[in-house]
């Protein structure tokens, strides 16, 4: 076949040496749509045709020489939604050109209108502007976040703060860093080498993104310091969280094959964050016909939102809950546990407050389809069966509120933990003389719903993706055929074995730390939970990747534990910090991966600079714990002044004495209390299997959109997050996703994601002025009046239960063990 020149929409100059690929019997469109069929996301309204009809013959780029004579246009970011001849349609309701050519352009609605499909790999990035400022975001974001996780209540500063504030920032080191060249060892460099770019404000990001929320092994450190009256040194805490957060770095690389490279993990997160560099750096004031200009509607929405928050947020608090039915009824029971927004199940679809819509995600980002799932978890599982179990008495939940994040013990108070060890180990006859522990309705479900969840995403990832995850293990960048992958060809990969010798490294660090301290977990146990993370890591990350839902496993790994290691809570928290802080940091850091490929960052620096932001957090957080402990008196009291309370640390403490020494044996074994919810595990794994087999036997069918994973994991932040919360995010999301997308296509796909950053990044920037301004100040300013005290005045807020027992009496049996 003789070769042409190829051409494309991605306005990517023709390489001097490339290499055809021999053109299969079967044409490759068939295995195409056979890899996305019945996928969601995928957009099916496009008519493919073979490669082998197609004027345009696909070539795998030398790498090689890709670096030397890669050039492109300016990117222009609105081309994604100015119509093209593969799509020209205004609404999803038609169809486009049937000459569309699958890779030149992303199959994805949504990554269409976020990514730019066009770059420059001379941009620079590797800067002194980077660096400095990404290190400087690392340490203020960690060290704040750090040091106000401890109060209640608290303020986080988020990515989107570091997002916005670092591109005026990087134009000011533009304006003043000096233009000099250096020259050292043949390197010529300069402190200011142009125009402050999007690499490197995509870098700076990443960096504090990491590091936003935190180190998860630091409640360890807190508790074992508040609870067990344990401080093993500087060394031991610096090394742990290291440990910790490298890890499940090194296995988020190792596992960019399965999912960063495929195209169908689309990483709804990452999309958001790609459509708001786009804007903050397309040419500002630059004309647009017929309609607003992205960053001119960012900046809109953003003062709205920013300026609407002081009302939910300060003035009228009301209207963040707004659980209007206890403030006409504020001492009944029922209606407070049925309406109420803070112990009870939230059964509302108004609230005028979006920190409250999006606080499980923003509504604007997840597929309308997953959102849909989620609705029908959180309809069957607590406003159907969590009622049945509460007004049933069952497991005696009517002396408890509706909803709780604790549990509590026969008197209805919540359960005292250090009631039942003695110096930091659990005591069985202290224990047989306190109580048992009771779940309210909520929490116990909650507990089902995460086993079902477990289950079914491993059920899930089996039937749907067992073809691809084998596949991929000999797959590597190069056979992606969507543009963002091939485009991606110009910059040399991060090899495995950077990864690998990373975790490694990490691995023998952490095998050092439980052992030369005396920690209680074993190398075995410590083994079994780094097995655990990494292969959890595939199924939890495919399902965020598709979903944007995040799958909860601290429940499972603290039960695993629990099993494992009995009486012995500090191993056990040990445990679950290596095997949920490796999924939730490879997951993570998948995603972050995930960005770069869509804003085309040099994989070897985005390795660098993610390195060096762990390590540097890891530093901070434990420099600044320590700190806090040393200098602020009575740290962790529920009397101290400051307010400095650590409620999450206190909740860290709590499990770890329920899980490591009550055990779940206690709780969950067959012939205990609670373990009827053990049949949520048959549950998950049973429902995915029928659904599978309706969507391959009818394919196209609406059978694909049912996804009992996303159903199960979609629901699982309730408890602390209410109904009102899960049914207000559905109510946008099915205007936004659903209508929006399918009858005002255009209008969506400008400025939907625009519209998402916008109001986060308001209602981010409204909190911490208010906190900072209004809250914090010698006591904070306070307005007692009607809106912000009825609400606080229920039975909801005060977390009335149906029932009561008299004072020196209990419920429950009568005798434990």
């Amino acid at each position: 076949m003789e070769t042409k020149a190829y051409t494309t929409a991605t306005h990517v100059a023709p390489f001097p040496t490339v290499r055809q690929r021999g053109v299969p019997d079967v044409p490759e469109d068939v295995d195409f749509l056979m890899e996305h069929l019945n996928d969601p996301n995928f957009d099916y309204g496009s008519e493919l045709h073979s490669s082998t009809e197609s004027s345009t013959d696909v070539y795998e780029l030398d790498r090689s020489k890709a670096a030397e004579v890669y050039s492109t246009a300016t990117s222009d970011f609105d081309s994604q939604s100015r119509g093209s001849a593969r799509y020209s349609t205004a609404s999803r309701t038609e169809t486009p050109s049937s000459s569309w050519e699958y890779d030149d352009e992303s199959p994805y609605p949504e990554v269409r209108a976020a990514v730019s499909s066009v770059d420059d790999p001379t941009m620079p990035v590797n800067t002194f502007r980077m660096w400095f400022l990404g290190v400087f975001y690392t340490v203020f974001v960690s060290g704040l976040n750090q040091f106000f996780s401890f109060r209640y209540p608290s303020v986080i500063i988020t990515g989107i703060v570091a997002q916005l504030t670092a591109l005026p920032l990087g134009k000011g080191l533009e304006r003043i860093l000096p233009t000099t060249r250096f020259n050292t060892l043949g390197f010529t460099w300069s402190l200011n080498p142009g125009p402050f770019t999007i690499k490197e404000h995509v870098l700076i990001t990443v960096m504090a993104n990491l590091v936003v929320s935190g180190a998860y092994a630091t409640d360890v450190v807190a508790t074992q310091r508040t609870f067990y009256n344990q401080n093993l040194g500087n060394t031991y805490q610096f090394f742990l969280v290291l440990a910790t957060q490298l890890i499940g770095f090194s296995m988020g690389g190792l596992l960019r094959r399965f999912l960063v490279y495929p195209s169908s993990m689309i990483w709804p997160g990452a999309l958001v964050n790609s459509a708001l560099f786009n804007t903050l750096h397309r040419a500002y004031g630059k004309p647009e016909r017929r309609h607003i200009s992205r960053e001119k509607f960012f900046a809109i929405v953003a003062a709205c939102s920013f300026f609407w928050y002081f009302l939910p947020g300060y003035l009228w608090t009301g209207l963040s809950v707004f659980n209007w039915v206890c403030w006409i009824a504020p001492n009944n029971v029922v209606v407070n546990s049925l309406f109420g927004t803070s112990t009870g199940l939230g059964m509302g679809l108004l609230t005028f407050d979006w920190s409250m819509i999006s606080y499980v995600s923003s509504p604007l980002v997840t597929p309308w389809w997953s959102e849909a799932n989620t609705a029908v978890g959180l309809v069957l599982c607590f406003w159907i069966i969590t009622p049945i179990i509460y007004f049933t008495n069952t497991w005696y939940t009517q002396y408890l509120p509706m909803s709780a994040t604790i549990t509590f013990d026969n008197t209805g108070m919540p359960y005292d933990p250090t009631q039942i060890v003695t110096n930091g180990v659990f005591d069985e006859s202290k224990y047989s003389a306190y109580s048992p522990a009771f779940l309210p309705a909520t929490l116990a479900i909650a507990y089902g719903v995460a086993f079902a969840a477990f289950a079914s995403v491993i059920v899930h990832t089996f039937l749907w993706y067992r073809g691809d995850i084998i596949k991929r293990f000999r797959s590597d960048l190069r056979n992606e055929r969507d543009v963002h992958s091939r485009l991606m060809q110009a910059y040399p990969e991060v090899p495995q074995w950077w990864y690998a010798t990373l975790g490694i490294t990490m691995i023998i660090i952490f095998f050092i730390v439980v052992e030369v301290y005396p920690t209680d977990l074993p190398i075995w146990a410590l083994c079994i939970a780094l097995v655990l993370a990494a292969l959890m890591s595939v199924p939890v990350g495919i399902l965020q990747a598709i979903t944007n839902q995040q799958v909860g496993l601290n429940v499972m790994y603290e039960l695993l534990a629990g099993y494992l290691l009995p009486g012995r809570p500090i191993a056990v928290m040990i445990f679950k910090s290596a095997a949920y802080a490796g999924t939730v940091q490879a997951v993570g850091f998948s995603g972050d991966l995930k960005l770069g490929h869509y804003m085309k960052i040099p994989p070897r620096l985005m390795f660098l600079a993610q390195v060096v932001a762990a390590i540097v957090s890891s530093i901070v957080v434990t420099s600044v714990q320590n700190w806090m402990f040393a200098n602020i008196v009575n740290m962790c009291q529920p009397d101290q002044p400051q307010q400095f309370t650590c409620p999450s640390t206190t909740v860290f403490a709590t499990s770890s004495l329920v899980w490591g020494g009550i055990g779940p044996h206690r709780l969950f074994t067959p012939g205990t209390m609670y373990s009827p919810l053990l049949w949520f595990f048959f549950a998950g794994a049973i429902l995915p299997i029928p659904f599978y087999y309706l969507a391959r036997r009818f394919p196209l069918s609406y059978w694909r959109y049912i996804n009992i994973p996303v159903i199960f994991a979609g629901i699982g932040a309730m408890p602390p997050a209410s109904g009102i919360n899960y049914s207000s995010w559905v109510l946008v999301g099915f205007i936004f996703q659903w209508f929006m997308r399918r009858y005002h296509f255009r209008w969506w796909m400008r400025y939907n994601y625009i519209l998402s950053a916008g109001l986060d990044a308001g209602v981010a920037l409204g909190i911490i002025f208010i906190f900072f301004t209004l809250q914090m100040p010698k006591g904070g300013i306070q307005l007692n009046w009607w809106g912000n005290i009825a609400w606080q005045n229920t039975a909801d807020a005060l977390g009335t239960p149906l029932r009561t027992v008299a004072e020196g009496q209990i419920f429950g049996p009568s005798s434990w063990s």
